[in-house]
């Protein structure tokens, strides 16, 4: 039993120690046991005594460069991030525009809107009624026409929630839209004759929607009384003159968009020439299109 147990111990151990062995050896790349050529032009072989070293070291300094490379190349992206948002955020960068135009926009439709409704509170519409279409035209002067549009319209919501629809529709008709033409046609650099022509056809059409929006508010055809009255004005005028003519319907409704168009013209004449006295003040002549008359009394 001491001969069995002598002779089964030492080949227990040795296949332990096979075994371990098998474990702990290193598959080296054909590469590592490579010749190398000398000087001479010969060429040396590498042991696996000594390849296997060689191999752990060049594979422990090539962890070691790429370790110490991970930290400059994370500075160098953080400065580059940080660099990026600063130009991100600067004055002339985009972000910083769009902002400063919903800003811009929004302060100007608040600064209409309660101007009108002031105006219309305290009665006094009339005397301050060539300021409400500014904030537009400034709006689509700065940021273009889009900005105008939405600065017309966020004016004419924030008077539904202040004071109703009607009123809403009012400066709609009659200031919105002759602002935003306004700024648009300045804009895009029409000439000064065009402009004020196709704004007080945008003045007269928004005259007549809101005679006919009143009118129908009141049940009242406000329209059929205004055209019996120029009726009556006309036949007088014509008989204190000694002509007996009784004037048809055709001519006085002439006469009656005559006398629109010529009266909202003088409006929007006059608030072309405030307002390009009002933008050269601000520095914004180089951005208008004026007469030259116009330019030379400036």
């Amino acid at each position: 039993m001491n001969l069995l147990k002598l002779n089964f111990h030492p080949y227990h151990h040795h296949r332990r120690h096979r075994h371990r062995h098998r474990h702990r050896q290193i598959k080296l790349p054909a590469q590592s046991l490579s010749s190398f050529p000398t000087s001479d032009g010969q060429s040396f072989k590498l042991s696996p005594s000594i390849a296997t070293p060689l191999y752990s070291l060049t594979k422990c300094a090539k962890n070691s460069k790429i370790n110490a490379a991970i930290p400059i190349s994370i500075e160098k992206n953080e400065d580059e991030e940080i660099e990026e948002f600063e130009e991100y955020l600067a004055e002339d960068g985009e972000v910083y525009q769009k902002t400063l135009r919903l800003v811009e926009c929004a302060m100007f439709a608040a600064v209409s809107g309660l101007a009108f409704l002031l105006s219309n509170s305290l009665a006094i519409e009339k005397y301050f009624a060539c300021f409400f279409a500014l904030p537009i035209v400034m709006s689509t002067m700065r940021w273009g026409i889009a900005a105008g549009r939405k600065t017309m319209v966020a004016t004419t919501v924030l008077l539904i929630v202040l004071s109703g629809p009607v009123k809403a529709l009012t400066y709609l008709l009659l200031h919105g839209l002759l602002g935003f033409a306004m700024g648009s046609f300045w804009r895009s650099k029409t000439s000064w004759g065009a402009s004020v022509f196709m704004c007080s056809i945008v003045r007269a059409i928004g005259a007549l929607a809101n005679v006919v929006i009143a009118s129908y508010l009141i049940g009242e055809n406000i329209l059929a009384l205004i055209t019996i009255n120029v009726h009556a004005l006309v036949t007088f005028i014509l008989s204190s003159m000694g002509i007996i003519v009784v004037p048809s319907m055709n001519f006085i409704y002439f006469i009656f968009g005559f006398l629109l168009l010529l009266n909202c013209g003088c409006f929007v004449f006059l608030l072309h020439l405030l307002y390009a006295v009002f933008f050269t003040r601000l520095g914004m002549k180089s951005s208008l299109r004026l007469p030259k008359w116009l330019e030379a009394a400036i």
